[in-house]
């Protein structure tokens, strides 16, 4: 039973991010040799360190200004990518990479607060999502974060099915 989906980053809003080179927030978007894994926030798949070019950029993926609204940096493939699309699995290379992707997921209700922390740690990040949303009916969706760096990955919704 699907019980999330993943949310990356749209084709449309990075299209607008690559075409204007200035993000969200009126800071221009930085081009770079990949120096690290990333991972592409459209694609959710690791980088290729020398090989693949990225673009930086500032982002905020909440719709309501608060406390809470955490913008930071992300990374995106210059090149057009296809949006990840096993939605109801977080993507496999990231979870099967705890070393560099170690994760944690904060979870939000509706109000856009911040109700909830989990570091993913050794746990199965699907199962443990799937738990959370079980037995947690205030947690509205949830954002997958890198627990050093806390930036953001991808955002987590209930599926109704």
């Amino acid at each position: 039973m699907n019980t999330f989906k993943i949310v990356p980053l749209s084709k449309s809003f990075v299209q607008k991010i690559r075409s204007t080179r200035v993000d969200d927030f009126g800071n221009p978007v930085i081009e770079q040799l990949a120096t690290g894994l990333g991972p592409c926030r459209v694609s959710l798949k690791p980088f290729e360190k020398g090989v693949d070019t990225r673009l930086l950029f500032k982002h905020s993926p909440f719709d309501i200004e608060n406390a809470y609204n955490q913008p930071g940096p992300v990374f995106i493939n210059k090149d057009e990518v296809e949006e990840y699309s096993n939605i109801h699995h977080f993507p496999p290379e990231i979870k099967a990479n705890k070393k560099s992707f170690p994760l944690t997921l904060i979870g939000y209700n509706k109000q856009q607060m911040m109700i909830l922390t989990e570091t993913v740690g050794d746990k199965d990040i699907d199962e443990l999502i799937t738990t959370i949303f079980e037995q947690r009916a205030d947690v509205e969706y949830l954002h997958a974060r890198n627990a050093q760096a806390c930036c953001f990955i991808c955002k987590i919704e209930r599926f109704w099915q």
